[in-house]
């Protein structure tokens, strides 16, 4: 199969190959054993992505967001989380960008350690 190559530095051929076998709505009612196929963060904030697939010459994603006021599940679109930066200059970092954890390993929602995307997941998914 053909991969088409994106003009974007958070989908590399690694994590399009990662993600041909989990497109959009694959993973619909697997709950806390959905398969957590990347990790992207800025700061404090982690989009944990189970799903994407190509549309146009952008990429849709699809996943939980952790760190803002609200965790929620949600699409991303990849140029468009490729064009956010902020200014920490103030702090000495310079201008930071969402980057991808590279040390991330695919796992269930269940096994990430993660306090506030198991809150929200127990929220969802556990009964009382």
């Amino acid at each position: 199969m053909a991969t088409t190559k994106f003009n974007n530095r958070l989908i590399t051929p690694e994590l399009t190959e990662a993600l041909s076998g989990y497109p959009l709505y694959s993973q619909d009612a697997k709950k806390k054993d959905a398969i957590c196929i990347a990790v992207f963060y800025l700061g404090n904030i982690r989009w944990y992505i189970l799903e994407g697939q190509p549309e146009g010459d952008d990429f849709t994603l699809y996943g939980i967001v952790t760190g803002l006021q609200e965790t929620e599940y949600g699409y991303q679109s990849a140029n468009e989380m490729a064009s956010v930066t902020n200014d920490a200059s103030d702090f000495g970092l310079g201008t930071l960008r969402i980057e991808q954890d590279k040390q991330f390993k695919p796992c269930t929602l269940a096994e990430i350690e993660d306090e506030d995307l198991q809150a929200f997941l127990s929220r969802l998914y556990d009964k009382d």
